[in-house]
């Protein structure tokens, strides 16, 4: 049975942590909003590259080589997007379990693995493992740049056109909202127009051509694109794959301060079931101290007696 001056120790401490974990909650809090502020900002944005690129797949497709597929997938660049702090909860280890899920997919398959690394618990984990990485940017977690965003889409694009990468594969955590993150496996490259393509409509190739369905009952109108589509997406698609590596930091930043503040109260909602539980057995351990006082009162006045 531990004694009083144990317990109390124990509670000041636990005390203690708990005001840590509450600050932390209540500071990841805070910056949830400046990251949502920064995802919500950069929406518009993507709609509408993704409905340019569904009017693309509408008009028959493209032959911009950063959307055409290569005869052969033998390399594939995955990039990583974690944190650079810890107390998380689970928000960089599944990325980076299905990181190493995928590797070891692609090297059954024969396949040559190249990997970028964003955020020290990325980095760390493939040091740690003999993993090199081609690309590694740290201190960008908490505050994503324009300029890791550009410097991420440069490599992956002289690369793929050079044919040393024949894919590009981006993990990362989605903010789906406040309290849930989604992992997102989420192929860059080579682009595909048709993906954008809304739920329900039929891609007839050569004409442009769809068809209305119960879910999508109008007809979209055509566009005409000057000099032509080909011209606008060799200037557009290197913009959209560098706006798209931002949009997805910023997305993973929103993510962590998500994970950390539900971490937090996690943590916190911990420390107070047990300090409840010690002051339990404080008390307890108190009374029994003070019944056994009284016992040997009581049995020292009856020997005095007799």
């Amino acid at each position: 049975m531990p004694n009083l001056h144990d317990i109390e120790r124990r509670i000041k401490s636990v005390e203690s942590t708990k005001q840590i974990t509450h600050t932390m909650q209540m500071v990841a809090a805070a910056k949830i909003r400046h990251s949502t502020e920064r995802v919500e900002a950069a929406t518009p944005y993507g709609e509408a590259v993704k409905e340019m690129l569904a009017n693309i797949a509408r008009m028959g497709g493209t032959t911009a080589p950063l959307a055409t597929a290569h005869d052969e997938v033998k390399k594939t660049l995955i990039v990583v997007i974690a944190s650079d702090r810890g107390l998380a909860g689970g928000f960089n280890s599944s990325v980076l379990r299905r990181a190493e899920q995928i590797m070891k997919e692609r090297k059954a398959e024969g396949k040559e693995i190249a990997v970028a690394a964003c955020g020290k618990k990325a980095i760390g984990y493939f040091k740690y493992r003999g993993i090199d990485t081609v690309l590694a940017f740290c201190d960008l977690s908490a505050d994503p740049r324009v300029e890791e965003a550009d410097a991420l889409a440069d490599y992956a694009m002289e690369h793929y056109l050079s044919g040393e990468i024949d894919e590009v594969v981006v993990l990362y955590n989605h903010a789906k909202n406040a309290g849930e993150q989604v992992l997102i496996q989420q192929p860059l490259l080579p682009v595909n127009p048709k993906a954008f393509l809304p739920k329900g409509e039929v891609f007839v190739k050569g004409g442009g051509i769809t068809e209305p369905t119960p879910d999508n009952p109008d007809l979209p109108g055509a566009i005409d694109y000057e000099p032509s589509e080909e011209d606008v997406l060799d200037h557009f698609l290197p913009e959209y794959i560098a706006g798209h590596f931002y949009y997805m930091l910023i997305d993973s930043a929103a993510a962590e301060q998500a994970a950390r503040r539900n971490a937090m109260k996690n943590a916190t909602d911990n420390a107070n079931d047990m300090i409840e539980t010690l002051n339990r057995v404080y008390n307890s351990v108190s009374q029994g101290a003070i019944t056994t006082e009284i016992n040997e009162i009581v049995g020292g006045a009856a020997a005095l007696e007799d």
